[in-house]
């Protein structure tokens, strides 16, 4: 007859007693799908990070596969949306009764979406880095997500600097000459004529939003549009050349440090009513310098994101 397996969290004693704020798994890879608003319900490839707090200062420690098991179910047998993850956290701490009263819960993924290109309707694949969190606190709960969206941003100094720099080559060159139109056009289409331009980057806009229970599929199809449409010059997917021109004339007409998109941005974030608060981080990944530019604000409500 087989003997029964050692239990040595259940039947052991810490060898030093304390709590602790959390134990658990990071780093969980599973096929999740999920559940986004205006698209199809889809799988994605998430890193997971799973934890309860151990508040029984002489248990050994929490069951971490019975946190394993339950993201298996919703793995094999369910589909992340707001509810679901809510269950989640409240199976974290029931499976945990004796021992916890707090559970957090962190899935990052790819989120690719369909794009169309500025001119020419071409669509590509984009993929948008997605943080969900949920935290799970004596009844009091908090979920969040988070979005990177990569745009181009063309600096407002350098742009001077170039027109300048155009303008100085104008009159060296037709300082003594009387000015013909289709001269001075076929001028302006070379190198000669555009001496400098100014220096643009790739950009992220990082955005943090708490959502709040009245949704149930998570808006990131929302959040990508509102980002993009508020910055202007998103970076493309399949492009041919005229979208690639468009491109051009959108970063030119949309001069930006740092300072301006965060602007822009928080403008927006302030007019979206579904977001209990909003915390953004603007990196310009500078072509200048070997540094990055940087702007941090939130939505600046009492108690809530702090910079």
């Amino acid at each position: 007859m087989p003997t029964s397996m050692p239990d040595i969290a259940n039947h052991t004693t810490a060898q030093t007693e304390g709590t602790l704020d959390w134990v658990g798994m990071s780093n969980i890879e599973m096929p999740i799908m999920v559940a986004s608003k205006g698209e199809r319900e889809r799988m994605v490839s998430a890193h997971i990070d799973a934890f309860v707090n151990l508040k029984e200062a002489q248990a050994k420690g929490i069951h971490m596969s019975r946190l394993y098991l339950l993201l298996d179910e919703l793995s094999t047998s369910n589909i992340l949306n707001y509810q679901s993850l809510v269950t989640l956290l409240d199976g974290f701490i029931s499976s945990h009764h004796d021992l916890s009263d707090q559970a957090k819960l962190t899935f990052n993924f790819d989120y690719h979406l369909r794009r169309k290109s500025l001119i020419s309707g071409k669509e590509g694949w984009k993929a948008y880095p997605v943080t969900l969190t949920g935290h799970l606190n004596q009844g009091n709960l908090a979920v969040e997500m988070t979005i990177d969206v990569p745009y181009s941003s063309t600096c407002p100094c350098s742009a001077a600097l170039a027109r300048q720099l155009i303008q100085q080559a104008f009159q060296q060159k037709f300082v003594d000459s009387e000015l013909d139109l289709d001269t001075v056009h076929e001028w302006l289409g070379t190198t000669e004529g555009i001496v400098a331009t100014p220096h643009s980057q790739r950009s992220v806009a990082e955005v943090k939003v708490k959502l709040n229970n009245s949704i149930n599929d998570f808006p990131i199809t929302d959040l990508v549009d509102l980002i993009e449409d508020s910055l202007q010059t998103p970076v493309q997917a399949a492009v041919k050349r005229a979208d690639e021109q468009e491109f051009a004339r959108l970063n030119g007409q949309n001069l930006m440090f740092c300072e301006d998109a965060a602007r822009r941005l928080q403008y927006s974030m302030n007019q979206a009513t579904e977001y209990d608060d909003f915390w953004l981080k603007i990196n310009h990944l500078e072509s200048l310098h070997a540094h990055d530019a940087v702007s941090v604000t939130t939505k600046g409500i009492i108690g809530g994101y702090q910079p």
